[in-house]
Parts: C-alpha cells; sequence; structure tokens
C-alpha cells in the first residue's frame, strides 16, 4: 500500500511525473545531499515532489521543513504553488527574511536598512566631508581621475564595502590590506590604493555610525547577527528538513549561518542549484561552496537531474561545450526529448536597427530581447517603437520583453534575441575587469578567461524554447567561439 501511495506521488508532481533523476532526488534519505541540475530541468518541480514526498510518505509535519531561496519572486512562487495544488502552508523564505525571523524569534528588534541609505552616505561624504579637507580634496580629485569619473569611484567604494560586509570582516582588516598593498604594488601604486581605502574607511565607519544611530541593521549585518545569535542560543523552530534552491549563489555569511542551523537542528539538508548559472559574484557569492560540496559535508551525495524540458538538444549541446570549456565547471552533459535542425542563428548586420525589426518579425511566440546592459536595447531601437509598461516593448504589433542576462535568470521564452555580443568595453563579454582593491574582499575571481561572463552568456542562450537569434555586428569572442559549432549554428547575412 505505502508503495501504491508513493508511486502515485512521483507519478503526479502538479500534473506531472517525475523522471529517473528527479525520483532519485526525491527518495533519498543522506544526510546531506547536493542537486547539479540543469537549465530547465525542473528543479522546482523537484523541490516540491520532495515536500510532497517528506509529508505524505514519511509524515513529516509541514512545521519541520524549511525552504529557502534567493529572490522574494522566488519564494512566493513556490509557496503559492505549493499551496494552490497541494494546500500546504510550507515556510519558504530568503535568506535574509529568515534571518529576520530568526532575530525577532530571540527578541532582537531591527529595522531593514534601504539600500540606498549607503548611496546617501556616500554622497554626504563627497558632498560635505570632502571639500572641508584640503588633503581629502586633493586625493579625492586623483582618484576620480584615476577612475575615469566619479560615478565610477562611488560605484566602487559601494561594491568595496558590500563585498567587506558580505565576507564578514572585522574593521581590522582595514589596516591588512594596508600592509598587503603596501608589498604589492609600486610607491606611486600604493599611495593611490592607500588613499582609496583610507577614503572607504572614512565611509565605512560612517554608514555603520548612521546605522546604530537609526537602530538600522541592513541585509549583510543581519545574516551576521543572525549566525552569532544561533550559535550562541540556537534556533526555536524544529526544522528537520531545510532545502536551499538556487545554491550555486550561496554567499560566504549565508552558508556560515546555514551551516550553524544544521548544526543546531541536526537537519537534513538538501541543496539545489547549477554551477553553470552563477553568476552574482559582484554580491559576494562563492561558487567554491557549490564546487566544495564535500568538504562542508562529509560523506554528502550528489546527484545529477540531466533531463532538460526546455531547450532543444541541439541548443543544449552547444550552451554546455561552451560553458564547460572553464574545466572547473561539473561535468554534465543534459538530454532533451526536443530536437530543432540549427537552433543558434547568427544574424550578421551593419544596421543593428534594422536586423531587430527584421528577426523580431521573423519571431515566434513570447520574445525576450536580452542584451549585457540595461541601457543597450536603445542601441537597437527607433522612433517606431513603443515603450508599453516595465521592460516591454512593442513593434508594429509585435510585442516583446527587454531584458539584461542577468534579470532573466530564472525566466523562459519562446524566442530569445541577444543584443550586443559586441568586441566592446561594454558588450558581451564585458571587457570591463574588476578593480585591483577588490580583490582584497573578494574571495573569488576567475581562473578561466571571462570565467563569470562565460555562465551569463550561458543563461542568456539557454532562456529560449526554440531558436535564438544572435545579432553580429563587431562580433565578440564568444560570437567567434559559437562559430565553431558548424553543425548546430546557422548563419546569416542581413541584405
Amino acid at each position: 500500500m505505502e508503495e501504491l501511495i508513493k508511486e502515485d506521488i512521483l507519478n503526479n508532481i502538479n500534473g506531472y511525473a517525475l523522471d529517473e533523476y528527479q525520483r532519485k532526488v526525491v527518495l533519498s534519505n543522506k544526510k546531506a545531499v547536493l542537486v547539479v541540475a540543469g537549465a530547465g530541468s525542473g528543479k522546482s518541480l523537484t523541490i516540491i515532489g520532495k515536500i510532497v514526498y517528506l509529508v505524505k510518505c514519511l509524515n513529516a509535519p509541514i512545521s519541520s521543513i524549511l525552504c529557502i531561496s534567493l529572490t522574494n519572486d522566488a519564494t512566493n512562487n513556490l509557496r503559492n504553488n505549493i499551496k494552490k495544488n497541494y494546500d500546504f502552508d510550507i515556510t519558504v523564505y530568503t535568506f535574509h527574511k529568515l534571518a529576520l525571523e530568526i532575530l525577532k524569534s530571540h527578541n532582537k528588534a531591527y529595522d531593514i536598512a534601504d539600500d540606498t541609505i549607503l548611496d546617501s552616505v556616500i554622497d554626504n561624504f563627497i558632498l560635505n566631508i570632502i571639500p572641508t579637507n584640503k588633503i581629502l580634496l586633493k586625493s579625492y580629485k586623483k582618484l576620480v581621475t584615476n577612475n575615469k569619473e566619479e560615478l565610477n569611484l562611488k560605484r566602487l567604494i559601494k561594491t568595496f564595502i558590500n563585498l567587506f560586509k558580505a565576507n564578514n570582516y572585522e574593521i581590522v582588516y582595514f589596516q591588512e590590506i594596508l600592509k598587503k598593498i603596501r608589498w604589492t604594488f609600486s610607491y606611486k601604486k600604493y599611495q593611490k590604493n592607500k588613499s582609496l581605502i583610507l577614503l572607504i574607511l572614512n565611509i565605512y565607519l560612517m554608514y555603520q555610525h548612521e546605522l546604530q544611530e537609526n537602530n538600522l541593521i541592513d541585509f549583510n549585518d543581519m545574516i551576521n547577527k543572525c549566525r552569532e545569535i544561533v550559535s550562541k542560543k540556537g534556533v526555536l523552530n524544529k526544522w528537520q528538513y531545510i532545502i536551499v534552491d538556487e545554491y550555486q549563489d550561496t554567499s560566504l555569511t549565508k552558508f556560515n549561518l546555514l551551516k550553524e542551523i544544521i548544526n543546531k537542528t541536526n537537519a537534513t539538508f538538501l541543496g539545489v542549484g547549477d554551477d553553470f548559472q552563477s553568476i552574482y559574484r559582484f554580491t559576494g557569492c562563492d561558487l567554491n561552496i557549490f564546487l566544495n560540496f564535500q568538504k562542508y559535508f562529509k560523506e554528502a551525495e550528489i546527484l545529477k537531474i540531466i533531463n532538460t524540458y526546455r531547450n532543444p538538444q541541439e541548443l543544449i549541446n552547444v550552451a554546455g561545450s561552451f560553458v564547460m570549456q572553464n574545466k572547473r565547471q561539473i561535468r554534465k552533459k543534459l538530454v532533451s526529448f526536443k530536437h530543432l535542425d540549427k537552433p543558434i542563428i547568427l544574424y550578421y548586420t551593419n544596421n543593428n536597427i534594422k536586423a531587430l525589426k527584421e528577426l523580431l518579425k521573423k519571431s515566434e511566440g513570447e520574445i525576450f530581447v536580452i542584451g549585457r546592459n540595461n541601457k543597450d536595447i536603445f542601441k537597437y531601437i527607433d522612433s517606431e517603437y513603443k515603450n508599453l509598461e516595465d521592460s516591454y516593448y512593442s513593434y508594429q504589433d509585435i510585442k516583446f520583453r527587454y531584458l539584461t542576462a542577468h534579470k532573466s535568470k530564472g525566466l523562459e521564452s519562446d524566442t530569445v534575441i541577444l543584443i550586443n555580443v559586441c568586441n566592446d568595453l561594454l558588450g558581451f563579454p564585458t571587457k570591463i575587469k574588476d578593480e585591483e582593491i577588490l580583490k582584497y574582499v573578494n574571495n573569488t575571481k576567475d581562473i578561466y578567461p571571462y570565467e563569470e561572463e562565460r555562465r551569463l552568456f550561458y543563461v542568456a542562450l539557454t532562456r529560449t524554447k526554440n531558436k535564438v537569434y544572435i545579432i553580429c555586428n563587431n562580433e565578440s569572442v564568444f560570437v567567434k567561439e559559437l562559430t565553431k559549432y558548424k553543425k548546430y549554428i546557422e548563419i546569416v547575412k542581413s541584405k
């Protein structure tokens, strides 16, 4: 009877039968499991299957299951899906919401700092503090010159502070950085970087003071404070099962919190993700946590779900081979039951605006236009387009959505048109390199050329259910590399 119930469940998760790889994940009873998934392989369906199995077959109380994902949209979608189809009120949190709830349960009340507060502190320091100090003003002007413009410098300061906090460094680490740059750089470069570090330190101190004065806590501090509380006092919830989606985008501080919760609850852990789609290093995410799973969880089981239900096999052959040129990526060969002859079309043109119009007319179904940067679309449209709402546009009643490659992650469309895959500073891949100073607060770096940009391009390629058109004008190294896959690529030259 139990076997019949189990089979009924596995054959009908949201109306779909789980494949053999998804079933292995659902039925695994190991204490720690990493699921290495592929694009379009049914990660969410597998997670839902695991939850339904725990409740219906293992009689796990719903309150004993904790689900974590990275974004509010992802958590809401998962929670609503399970509620609608199974009437389970499963707890699904982002890491930040989870940390806030744990702090509240221990009577630690904070208000969350708006992300713009750091921007305001940076602006205030530059506008009101620097002009009052001749030495500061002189060094600041040099820094602005070195960073081409003030906006770039502001962005660098903000990124440095966020990474500093995301990796839970103490303030004394600033002294360590100054020692390191003294022995690393020439005298001239040392003086420049020393000025930059001291500027960042002053802004960091002002930012921390602003938070403290207003009893505010930012997301990074919240994760760190929560981990300290859990370490000392444990958690009040009786979680037995912890499931984390998008595990490839876990930062060190989030991992430390997660590990502390697992240690205190002795919960079974399931991490689900795709190392091919790790694209948030600039926020502190550390792919090594995913790649070295068995280092952090002894005797862990690693499973793969390799059937993709989105992309044609021919597209996956190219995208998979392309991303695995970096030998650090986990080896996996995805399998699709869909086939499409030459699904990648390289569309060569000297007129980007004309090319996009031609491709929109050729496209079928829902259309995504995907670029590398927020403003890329404006190089490809003219007055004949209507800006509808949010990221939607229309041309001659053809509606499409414009997304950056980052924002397209997790989404899918019938047809994709890639733009700005150009050999430019702000092309795809971007040639903007991380500032040297960021290496002191960023635990990960590119080992293979354009490592993260390569993963980002993989994400863009795999959003399509059918064809992906790539507008080529001043082709980038990625386009040149794709031309090697002659069996799967169609080359078209616009008239």
